[in-house]
């Protein structure tokens, strides 16, 4: 008997039935079946060697894809696991998920696992992995199953089959020939051999069954998995690279910024990073004063009713601060501006003719995060948003969204950084609104990118409760991805907080609003910027940008001459005096990644001089002071000023 299936493109092809995945692809190419990890039948991924009885739609995943990878990932987590409780017995296993860029997999053990432990481990991996043991899915029963795992005391698995499987529903444990087995859903590899060596072993860490800290303390081995061995040591370089830009040490290091224990989540700024921060605000400032945008300001704490109209509080209550006053009244610190900016639209009528109306805020917000999500300027519990809300028509969104695209690859662009891809966010499955909505709402975001010339990539369920967005995906000089910047179409919002506009017939409507970040938190963004640039900030940027740095104290006094003149022509100047070596200066000036240090001696201060060093290079440029003054503040100058 034959079976049909459909590939990709269309074309259908018989087959026996009960032919598997990797037959289909041998007899299309052998080079074929060695890439293909799994199939996809009808939409859901297979086995390749799982039979296929009935028609269907196939497609072949192979190992250099990201569905493909996650695959690898998965057999991987598998490995790693059969290997820990080979070499340590009496270990039990939880779960092992796939990670953005590897897996890991939590352990329950008395004994502490370290990192020294990685090499036997890894070296165990590489052996099942030689032993190409076949991988073999089973489907079991619940009975049976809680059984089996509870006879071989793996007791954490026995509890999940017995709380997460419903009576009677199948299910599927994948063996490493009859050496280990585990609980999955699957797919899996055809053998442990087709793995490959692409693997290596990252990290240790602590974790609690169910993520629960009531619950028994686990460890956790993080690891990494790629199609091939020369993509792992793409990734390892990578993350060697991105371990010297680490914004946190770098931050001390330069004297930017800390954070400490007593305020977990907040920052101290220190002299140079808060010069950073405000140089930064100053240029977004120009940018949205140049694009017809008005600044604001609201309140940090308000009455929770506020909350409760917008939908925040159903929605972001238990990450928001919140207090009781002595009279009684429930106040949050603001998690975000929108609901303040509605306030400031309603506060007087508005007409047709006042629209669109961008309204901006360096808006600062407080959210809870729990601690372990906590990471450096990323994740923080306080937080300034370059935020702004359009009020518009809804025959203006389709310009002032095109418009908005424009200004943010634009300000993308000043600060070095690359936009890869914006993202259409589409409807989450709770949110608010009705389908038709949704639909209405999609389409005119999809249809504001086109107009800007951009082909947005679809990002399923990942929009907003409130509204669809696109996010702008930023690409830094080490090849790393980021989301900064979005823009959300919100029709939801003005309804539920009763904003309104006199229209042209003279009824009220209700503006659209635009919700809309370029920076999205200046924290984070600035984090992002230390590891694109290593600490190595363009000029106009840089918190300090010359020192002055004398040979001889006989210079000292030029010295200071020198950097006053340097100051009057807008640059940002200290002076190093100290009694060092010349040498010494300049390479601690480096480290710090001051952009030109400026070295003065005898010879400098008779003639009104300059010996200028650029970072990163070892000649010297000796120019008059007047020189020095023109060039640096041309050279100090930011993008929009040139």
């Amino acid at each position: 008997m034959s079976i049909d299936i459909k590939f990709p493109d269309g074309a259908v092809r018989q087959f026996d039935k009960g032919v598997t995945g990797l037959a289909i692809a041998e007899g299309i190419s052998k080079g074929l079946a060695k890439k293909a990890v799994a199939v996809k039948v009808n939409g859901a991924e297979w086995d390749l060697t799982r039979p296929i009885e009935e028609d269907a739609a196939f497609e072949i995943i192979t190992r250099d894809t990201p569905a493909g990878l996650d695959i690898l990932r998965h057999d991987a987590a598998h490995v790693l696991a059969q290997a820990v409780q080979e070499l340590f017995p009496g270990t039990q296993v939880t779960f092992g998920p796939v990670t953005e860029d590897g897996f890991y997999y939590d352990f329950a053990r008395d004994e502490p696992f370290s990192t020294g432990d990685f090499e036997k481990i890894e070296k165990r991996m590489r052996e099942i992995v030689d032993a190409d043991l076949p991988i073999i899915r089973q489907v079991w029963n619940k009975e049976d199953a809680i059984a089996h795992f509870k006879s071989i005391g793996e007791i954490y698995k026995a509890e999940t089959i017995d709380e997460v499987i419903k009576p009677g529903e199948p299910i599927t444990i994948y063996s490493h020939g009859d050496k280990w087995g585990d609980l999955c859903r699957g797919p899996h590899l055809p053998s442990t051999g087709r793995l490959g060596k692409g693997f290596k072993l990252m990290k240790l860490a602590g974790a609690y069954w169910r993520g629960d800290q009531k619950n028994q303390q686990l460890q956790r081995i993080y690891g990494t998995a790629w199609s091939d061995e020369k993509q792992l040591a793409e990734y390892l370089q990578r993350v060697e690279e991105a371990e010297k830009r680490d914004h946190r040490k770098l931050g001390r290091a330069m004297d930017l910024f800390h954070m400490q224990e007593e305020g977990r989540g907040m920052v101290f700024w220190h002299e140079k990073g808060l010069t950073l921060w405000r140089t930064i605000e100053a240029y977004v400032r120009r940018r949205l004063d140049a694009a017809g945008y008005v600044e604001v300001r609201t309140p940090q704490v308000l009455d929770r009713v506020f909350w409760e109209k917008s939908g925040h509080w159903d929605k972001y209550r238990p990450n928001m601060f919140v207090c009781e006053t002595v009279e009684g009244e429930e106040l949050s610190l603001k998690p975000m501006n929108c609901p303040g900016h509605v306030q400031i639209f309603k506060f007087g009528q508005k007409s047709y003719r006042d629209l669109p109306l961008r309204m901006a805020e360096f808006g600062a917000c407080h959210r809870y995060e729990p601690s372990g999500s906590l990471h450096g300027l990323m994740r923080v519990r306080a937080f300034t948003q370059d935020d702004a809300h359009i009020f518009c028509r809804e025959d203006q969104i389709e310009s002032e969204t095109t418009a908005f695209i424009k200004l943010a690859k634009s300000i993308h662009s000043d600060f070095g950084l690359t936009t890869d891809h914006i993202a259409l966010a589409t409807r989450p499955e709770v949110r608010a609104g009705s389908d038709e909505f949704w639909d209405k709402a999609e389409a005119q975001m999809l249809a504001a990118a086109r107009a800007a010339g951009v082909e947005p990539v679809i990002a399923e369920g990942d929009g907003a409760f409130y509204a669809p967005k696109l996010d702008f995906v930023i690409k830094d000089a080490i090849g790393r991805m980021w989301t900064c910047g979005t823009i959300q179409l919100d029709y939801v919002l003005p309804d539920r907080l009763d904003a309104e506009y006199v229209g042209e017939d003279g009824q009220k409507h209700r503006p659209v609003m635009l919700h809309r970040a370029i920076l999205g938190s200046l924290e984070r963004f600035i984090g992002i910027l230390i590891e694109n640039c290593a600490g190595a900030f363009p000029m106009w940027l840089a918190p300090v940008q010359v020192v002055v740095a004398t040979i001889t104290s006989d210079a000292e006094a030029y010295a200071h001459e020198a950097a006053a003149e340097l100051r009057k022509a807008g640059l940002r100047v200290h002076v190093d005096a100290a009694n060092e070596k010349i040498n010494y200066k300049v390479r601690e000036h480096s480290l710090a990644k001051i952009p030109v240090i400026a070295v003065v001696g005898r010879n400098e201060a008779a003639d009104r001089k300059l010996a200028l060093r650029r970072l990163g290079g070892d000649a010297q440029q000796v120019v008059t002071l007047e020189e020095a003054k023109a060039l640096l503040a041309s050279e100090a100058l930011a993008p929009d000023q040139r």
